[in-house]
């Protein structure tokens, strides 16, 4: 489901990539509707870089986003699955396994690509 980034939204979008200058996707014209599609596919030089990346991230930020994937308001469907399983990774040792087992179901149950 695709929202419009608020402040918080834009605010950690910005954190993990700094050089995002415009909200919008360079390929498509369109507004970004998530944080990590854009991270991964248009900032992301490759999965090590999306890590350190998402590393950035405070135990906050992270609850926030995977509280957003679980409600089905991010998106992880566009994301490679390298990206994915290392932000899953992530999740569970910043988190808990459960959370990262809800956003594996999350992932699984099809989520589409929002930038």
């Amino acid at each position: 489901m695709p929202r419009e980034l608020d402040e918080k939204d834009i605010a950690i979008l910005k954190k993990l990539a700094p050089e995002c200058g415009e909200l919008t996707c360079s390929g498509s014209g369109h507004m970004f509707h998530s944080i990590l599609p854009p991270v991964s596919n248009h900032f992301s030089e490759d999965s090590e870089d999306f890590i350190r990346r998402i590393s950035q991230l405070s135990t906050e930020e992270l609850t926030y986003i995977t509280d957003m994937i679980r409600k089905g308001e991010e998106s992880l469907g566009c994301l490679p699955v390298e990206d994915v399983e290392a932000f899953v990774h992530h999740v569970h040792d910043k988190i808990s396994p459960e959370v990262a087992q809800a956003v594996i179901s999350a992932y699984e149950s099809g989520n589409e690509c929002a930038h």
